[in-house]
């Protein structure tokens, strides 16, 4: 190991020790969203740190099922076929994600991820023949324009991360036209949760073997402890970020609290890029929800 790697991994666990004493008093999902990005940045591995994530998820859901606090569905092979492509594009949005946090600053991910209602729009109306309303269209203005003036005046940019919270914007939302135009038969058992519980499952066989092949096994105790890291830090901190990662999806107070978590350095302009890009995903939301008068 070089001198400058040395003193970039001390600086790093210094990093992660800093924010051991910040965890204690932000909020808990968003904290812990926030210490997976600690994790991410001293542990630059984001195949196999996504890997972990649905590993613990996948724990959860068996312990979920065992206990009876959820009834085990009831799967047919037709459905686990169809169930597969929207496994493969939630493998590949999450990744994605990950690998965008390793890259630039957290609120810079989640503005990005605001376009997610342009691609919704996008993608619904070339695959499943839906046209937004005007008023739908009008409201995506404020969310291109808003995360691309953020995008100009990002301290932390770079082409890496924004390309990467891109393609988990694109994957996410064809995993939600995919579920439309598969239209999946679902019998009693398969409810939200259970189908969300085999996605996960199912992304945990789908990227193991990749990252494996790519990463190779980099989460062993001994490569952890190689690294000069903390084994007990690094395995504590991905266990509760594994159980709470989808418990962020409200992304303002993601963005909000990732600033002060990490003291991100946030010029007026950024600022006002990403609230006009929220302002319009706000706008979206409620305008989805207006169902057009029949003729």
């Amino acid at each position: 190991m070089s001198s400058s790697e040395s003193a970039e991994r001390r600086e790093l666990r210094r990093d992660l020790r800093r924010e051991e004493g910040r965890e204690r008093d932000a909020s808990d999902a968003a904290a812990r969203r926030a210490v997976w990005i600690v994790v991410l940045k001293v542990f630059p591995y984001p195949m196999t740190m996504t890997t972990a994530q649905f590993a613990v998820g996948t724990v959860f859901v068996l312990l979920m099922w065992t206990t009876n606090l959820h009834k085990r569905p009831k799967i047919s092979s037709s459905q686990l076929m169809a169930i597969l492509p929207l496994a493969m594009v939630h493998t590949m949005g999450n990744l994605f994600t990950n690998m965008s946090l390793g890259k630039v600053a957290v609120s810079f991910t989640h503005t990005i991820k605001a376009m997610e209602p342009f691609f919704s729009v996008l993608l619904s109306a070339l695959f499943l023949g839906e046209m937004p309303t005007p008023w739908v269209v009008l409201s995506i203005i404020p969310i291109v324009g808003g995360v691309a003036l953020a995008s100009m005046t990002e301290a932390s940019f770079n082409w890496a991360g924004f390309w990467s919270a891109m393609a988990s914007n694109v994957t996410f939302q064809s995993r939600n036209v995919l579920s439309k135009k598969l239209m999946i038969k679902k019998e009693e058992s398969l409810d939200n949760i259970n189908l969300f519980s085999v996605i996960t499952i199912m992304s945990l066989f789908l990227l193991t073997p990749v990252t494996l092949f790519v990463e190779g096994a980099k989460f062993t105790p001994a490569y952890v402890q190689s690294t000069g890291l903390n084994l007990q830090q690094i395995y504590t901190r991905s266990l509760l970020a594994g159980l709470c990662f989808h418990a962020y999806q409200q992304r303002v107070v993601v963005i909000v609290t990732s600033v002060l978590f990490f003291r991100t350095p946030v010029s007026p302009i950024n600022s006002l890029g990403t609230g006009v890009a929220l302002a319009g995903v706000f706008l979206y939301s409620r305008l989805k929800r207006i169902k057009p008068k029949a003729a």
